[in-house]
């Protein structure tokens, strides 16, 4: 007689992953949300190729949430893609549905495919294999050089405030490049450390020398960066008040696939300048939205601050609006709407970028 056992290849089904640095746990649901099963894989490439084989083994997958696609999923998100499979970002659940469902990581994954099968709460993840991961990677070194420059200009500020009278009359009043360099090409006695005053010019050496070979890893990196953020989005750093750093920002926090963002809107959504509804009742207002990538904001701020300064349009319009009675920082937070209204234009009009 023939089977009458259902042939897994006629089902649609959906997948969750919930992902950890050496782990994965993955789970299939159906159309309607039955589970079908649960599994734990390793998170290497032979465990990636193992989950998606699982997967495809209760019926025609479809799609799948995951849990961390920009850091413990970043390796199974290429890999689906590589696949053809269509890879969801999802939200952890909500604090409501946690403390109803209890936590584990196979109740974290039937979570994860049961919202990528709702649609709820999810984006598409940013791709992390193109020349704009790499423009991440180089910024992520120089903003590390940058704050351990920053702290160690701060460290000999400190040493100098209790170094001898003498010393600190001689170090207080000099630039920050002088500083540096008069600290570094101090030439204590080390046989004679045990004493405070020697000992002061050994640790203002250290981290005057520290910051002299941050300083050049941040030069060796600009040279890098520079070019790179040029060959990604020209008209983006031909934007008035948009430099380097401002672009490099934006064109991380968009990703190397822009087409995710579906309107303008959602980009000052994510840049975290879109104004918020508050209205209650007879009551209609918005508030300042505290969400979104902060960086990208810093970098709007910084974009409306140059243009207040040296742009006429701009300085005309923060005129006209201080006679309509708003505040120098409401001024601001209006400049960013528009100003990531004109770049996302920029951005996503890119046809220099390599294709997706």
């Amino acid at each position: 007689m023939p089977s009458i056992t259902p042939d897994p290849a006629l089902f649609d089904v959906v997948g969750g992953v919930d992902t950890h640095l050496d782990t994965h746990t993955a789970a299939v649901i159906d159309l309607v949300g039955r589970v079908l099963g649960t599994e734990q894989f390793p998170a290497t490439a032979a465990g990636y190729q193992a989950l998606l084989a699982w997967m495809r083994g209760h019926g025609r997958l479809w799609r799948v949430g995951v849990e961390g696609t920009g850091v413990y999923g970043a390796g199974l998100a290429r890999r689906l893609r590589a696949a053809a499979v269509e890879v969801i970002e999802v939200d952890r659940p909500d604090r409501k549905t946690r403390r109803s469902q209890g936590k584990s990581d196979p109740i974290d994954a039937i979570a994860a495919a049961k919202t990528a099968l709702a649609g709820e709460r999810t984006g598409l993840p940013k791709q992390r294999d193109g020349q704009v991961e790499a423009l991440r990677h180089l910024r992520l070194a120089r903003r590390s050089a940058i704050d351990q420059r920053a702290d160690t200009q701060r460290q000999i500020k400190a040493l100098i405030v209790t170094a001898d009278d003498q010393l600190r009359a001689r170090l207080r009043e000099l630039s920050v490049k002088e500083l540096i360099g008069t600290c570094a090409n101090l030439r204590p006695d080390r046989a004679d450390a045990a004493s405070p005053a020697t000992a002061t010019k050994i640790a203002l050496r250290s981290p005057a020398r520290r910051h002299q070979h941050l300083t050049a890893e941040i030069t060796d990196l600009d040279s890098l960066l520079k070019p790179l953020v040029a060959a990604i989005n020209p008209a983006l750093t031909a934007a008035h008040g948009v430099g380097t750093d401002i672009a490099g920002q934006l064109l991380v926090t968009v990703g190397q696939n822009h087409q995710r963002l579906t309107s303008e809107a959602a980009f000052a959504m994510l840049c975290g300048v879109a104004p918020i509804p508050a209205s209650s009742g007879k009551t209609r207002r918005h508030r300042l939205n505290r969400g979104g990538d902060r960086q990208a904001n810093a970098a709007l701020h910084r974009v409306a601050i140059v243009r207040l300064r040296s742009d006429p349009n701009t300085r005309a319009y923060a005129q006209r609006r201080t006679k309509d009675g708003l505040s120098k920082k409401e001024i601001i937070r209006c400049l960013k709407r528009y100003i990531a209204r004109e770049l996302y234009q920029l951005i996503t009009t890119n046809t220099h970028e390599p294709a997706a």
